[in-house]
């Protein structure tokens, strides 16, 4: 009878660890969102090259699935995966088996058998990405799941400002408008209390959801509260997440001459920064979008470098590790 041994559990190979996705704000740490930040301040160094692509993630594949309209986002992350040299597959849902009435768990499985590395996800239904996480073996990236999370807008915001200002500690926010169907503002708040900023809340009474101080936010329905901010954010009107028939305002005129950002109302030196896309002449006036206060084009150029350290810091980060050490890696 052939003996068995028992291998000490201290021989056995590690186990691989638990696969990682960025969600939600809520699922990263301050030194996680410093750790980013400053691998994407070593890849805007890197943008400064003639030749400005990396071999970083050469061999990888990053698929982009978007089921509701975007521009910035979109391009953004997949120029961030070719910039990377990943190869790239982008599926948006119209025209493709979405309109067959195929759900997005079969979506995510027959996209899952490419294997690939990282799957980055728009939907309009909260907790998609989750969905995503669970039938597949990617890395998930959320870039947008209804008013729910939108972690990598947030971290190009505090990249914005930390780039503008120097600093993120104690640097006063005002986060202006319809912040109830906003998942910007949902990421943001929790982004900034992390990095130990001050944040108030404006808007219409009908637009800005009970019980926002839980988030560690102070709440005004009078938009002279942004005055002694360091930050203005600006959010557009949801509409496309409003029911037919739903009327949180009045008009949108009453709401430009209550709430826009106008010349008159930004001091100077105040930073006025812009998700996209704007409703220029509705939240914000086309003088201050188009002024030196603005940020809106910084914010842009942010989330290239931003969404290259994200899919950088999932796939070949098995642990956290100095930014520099990228370079090396490009």
């Amino acid at each position: 009878m052939a003996e068995i041994h028992v291998m000490r559990e201290d021989l056995r190979p590690p186990a691989e660890p638990p696969k990682r996705h960025f969600i939600s704000i809520k699922d990263v740490t301050r030194d996680d969102l410093e750790r980013l930040l400053a691998t994407a301040r070593t890849f805007e160094r890197s943008m400064e090259r003639e030749v400005k692509k990396l071999p970083t993630l050469k061999g990888r594949l990053v698929i982009n699935v978007f089921y509701e309209s975007s521009t910035r986002t979109s391009s953004s992350f997949e120029l961030a995966a070719k910039r990377l040299s990943a190869d790239t597959m982008s599926i948006k849902s119209t025209g493709s088996s979405v309109d067959k009435g195929e759900s997005l768990k079969d979506t995510a499985i027959t996209l899952g058998a490419y294997d690939p590395d990282v799957i980055v996800i728009r939907h309009p239904q909260i907790g998609a990405p989750q969905l995503v996480a669970r039938v597949t073996a990617a890395h998930v990236v959320n870039a947008g799941d209804g008013k729910h999370q939108h972690p990598t807008q947030a971290l190009l915001d505090l990249y914005t400002m930390l780039d503008a200002l120097g600093r993120l500690e104690d640097v006063h926010v005002a986060i202006v408008g319809d912040v109830l169907h906003s998942r910007v503002a949902r990421s943001l708040l929790q982004a900034l209390e992390l990095v130990g900023a001050r944040t108030t809340v404006v808007g219409p009474p009908t637009l800005v959801p009970r019980g926002m101080e839980t988030l560690g936010c102070e709440v005004s329905t009078d938009i002279a509260a942004i005055a002694a901010a360091d930050v203005i954010y600006v959010l557009r009107m949801q509409r496309e997440r409003m029911a037919a028939g739903e009327a949180f305002i009045p008009s949108l005129r009453e709401y430009t001459a209550l709430y826009g950002i106008t010349p008159a109302r930004v001091r100077a030196g105040q930073l006025v920064l812009h998700p996209g896309p704007m409703n220029r002449g509705i939240e914000i006036d086309p003088r201050v979008a188009d002024s030196a206060n603005a940020l809106v084009a910084a914010q842009v150029r942010a989330g290239l470098v931003v969404r290259m350290a994200v899919l950088t810091d999932l796939v070949t980060l098995s642990r956290p590790a100095r930014a520099d050490a990228l370079v090396e890696l490009a």
